[in-house]
């Protein structure tokens, strides 16, 4: 947010706006560091009186280890996670695309995975030394997954998300998309060894839920050169029927499971209220057609952006109906 929610009053002004407009909920997350300059940490007291849900720099990682260690100390004393986005910016550089045949192809300064690994393997140890919760935004590497798998097994406090798109695509459609601005995000697309262990992380329960990591951009920011081009993909349009398609049409699995992957974990992980159709729950339900065929149509979104490389996509299962506290929502009221 412009400014940053480092301070109780931005909180509380995201909170009052949120309320006026009440199309969904809003869950604030606080800075870990002032201005996001990854200096001082900002007031988590303050932060979490005025009603966040966890800390984090999003966008900018925390460079700093020592940093990182009295954020995840001083976050237990409010319970909220420290939520991080996981790379070395020292080993990833200028690159913009993920370091591999197909960046080498291209002649394009890559972003290896190995950057990622560093920040994941780094915080573990951190996060073994002084306790909290963690969590990992949009991991994308083989080995960042099996960090965590270890992580888990060790008894630490830590959790992860995926994104659909690192799910189901490689750098390998950055080069044959000729290098198209909506197959720019952060972290990469990775390798298809990579997209693999990713899946197969969500699979075996090492990765705790799916996030769109919806990050809007005026066309007119992405009609530039690749390399010129800002990081990110629109995400809240196309979550729920990529994910029906291509995770729980062929098997991959239940519906039951990726609910609580898009619902019932991120309300654990999150403490939110919600995630659950249990009496005394808040009455906010997402009504699924499955069969209802849907092709992805940027023209038709309701977000003011259209970045996404799933443009033309034809999919199946799709959200029709959308309930927040017991009112159906109609955007066009």
């Amino acid at each position: 947010t412009e400014p940053v929610n480092d301070n109780r009053s931005v909180t509380e002004h995201i909170l009052s706006e949120a309320r006026r407009h009440p199309y969904a909920r809003a869950y604030p997350i606080g800075a870990i560091s002032k201005g996001l300059r990854g200096e001082e940490l900002a007031e988590f007291g303050q932060l979490a009186a005025a009603g966040v849900v966890g800390l984090s720099d999003d966008g900018r990682p925390v460079e700093s280890a020592e940093l990182m260690r009295r954020a995840l100390s001083y976050a237990q004393h409010f319970d909220l996670p420290v939520i991080q986005h996981a790379q070395d910016l020292d080993t990833s550089g200028n690159g913009v695309m993920h370091e591999g045949e197909w960046s080498t192809r291209a002649g394009l300064p890559g972003i290896p995975g190995v950057a990622e690994d560093i920040m994941v393997a780094r915080d573990l140890l951190l996060l073994e030394l002084v306790g909290g919760r963690y969590h990992v935004q949009h991991l994308s590497t083989r080995r960042s997954v099996e960090l965590i798998r270890d992580g888990k097994a060790r008894g630490l406090r830590v959790t992860t998300e995926v994104t659909p798109h690192h799910l189901l695509l490689t750098d390998r459609e950055v080069f044959e998309s000729g290098f198209s601005t909506h197959t720019k995000m952060n972290p990469p697309l990775r390798s298809e060894s990579d997209r693999q262990a990713v899946m197969e992380g969500l699979l075996d329960g090492s990765i705790d839920l799916i996030a769109s990591d919806h990050a809007p951009h005026h066309e007119d920011e992405k009609n530039v050169e690749f390399s010129e081009a800002p990081f990110g993909i629109v995400g809240l349009e196309t979550t729920t029927s990529l994910c029906l398609d291509r995770l729980v049409k062929p098997g991959l699995m239940s519906l039951a499971r990726l609910v609580e992957l898009l619902s019932c974990r991120p309300a654990e992980v999150f403490s939110l209220p919600g995630g659950s159709l249990a009496n005394g729950q808040p009455a906010d339900v997402t009504i699924l057609d499955l069969d209802k065929e849907v092709t992805i149509d940027v023209e038709a979104f309701e977000s003011k952006s259209r970045n996404t490389p799933f443009a033309g996509w034809t999919l199946q299962g799709a959200a029709v109906r959308t309930i927040v506290g017991g009112r159906l929502i109609d955007l066009g009221s």
